[in-house]
């Protein structure tokens, strides 16, 4: 009796210890988190559908706000790709971007890697001019910008469009906070070595601070590839436009052909896919990276 009374109270007791399987229980907060998501991601999406929509439509039905075009048609893309402006303000945008990232993130990651490696009087003072330019909205310096491109010669050329790029406040920043995370360990190793300071640079920090390399190049060259503003003020020739400003250029008399536009936006949106899709981990990983180090 003693041992049957023992094995019930063990039995109790063990029952008791096991979680019980219930069924799981939705926290109303991470609902609303979810369905607040997800109508963001949608409010998000819905431009792009709409864009996609309209260059599927014919000129009848672009002021129908339905998404599925009633007779979908390919020709706006015919035409867009048969204009051979279009491929010469594609050329134009392709260059200036390359051209400017390229400048930006060698200046940046250079500026950067000094203010964060080396000891000289009014560095902070640099640093925080440096940091001060991002305050500027962009619309405050086109007259500036516009004023010495006028006065060097600049205007309705290339380099008129990509010196206001060519370094970059933001850039600065970021590269200085990577290259914190470099120990000065292996500088001094590298100096030993009998290497200089440049090719300590080149050869020693760069390789370390790759991810923030990449997303700062996609981050410049989407926001090049996208400028409207200043290519539109600084260009008059319909040769030297790239490839947003030669868009608007798609009107007949004095109706737009939003189809056409639309068409058009769509091709120039491949390439900014393509950026993302392959080099998203980038992104990613150097933004939060970026975040942890600030």
């Amino acid at each position: 009796m003693a041992n049957t009374a023992e094995i019930k109270v063990t039995a109790d007791a063990l029952d008791k210890a096991t979680p019980k399987r219930h069924a799981r229980k939705q926290d109303p907060a991470a609902i609303l988190r979810w369905i607040l998501l997800m109508g963001g991601g949608i409010l998000m999406v819905l431009p792009i559908v709409y864009m996609l929509s309209t260059s599927l439509k014919w000129p009848h039905e672009i002021y129908n706000l339905s998404i599925f075009p009633d007779e979908p048609t390919l020709d706006n893309y015919a035409y867009v790709l048969e204009d051979g402006r279009f491929y010469m303000w594609f050329v134009n945008s392709l260059i200036i971007a390359v051209i400017t990232t390229v400048s930006a993130v060698l200046f940046d990651a250079l500026v950067g890697y000094t203010l964060c490696k080396f000891e000289f009087r009014g560095r902070l003072i640099v640093f925080v001019a440096i940091l001060s330019t991002l305050m500027i909205p962009t619309e405050m310096l086109v007259i500036p910008w516009y004023l010495m491109a006028k006065n060097f010669g600049w205007l309705d050329t290339y380099w008129g469009i990509m010196f206001p790029g060519i370094m970059t406040a933001f850039g600065t920043f970021l590269m200085k906070q990577f290259f914190e995370s470099v120990p000065n360990d292996f500088l001094e190793a590298a100096r030993i070595d009998g290497l200089n300071e440049f090719q300590i640079w080149w050869r020693v920090a760069m390789p370390m601070v790759k991810p923030a390399l990449a997303a700062l190049a996609i981050f410049i060259f989407l926001g090049n590839w996208t400028a409207f503003i200043w290519p539109l003020i600084v260009t008059n020739s319909p040769e030297l436009y790239t490839l947003p400003v030669g868009l608007t250029t798609f009107s007949v008399e004095q109706s737009v052909q939003w189809e056409l536009i639309m068409t058009g936006a769509a091709l120039a949106t491949i390439p900014t896919l393509i950026v993302f899709l392959v080099f998203q981990r980038f992104i990613i990983r150097g933004v939060v990276m970026a975040g942890l180090k600030g």
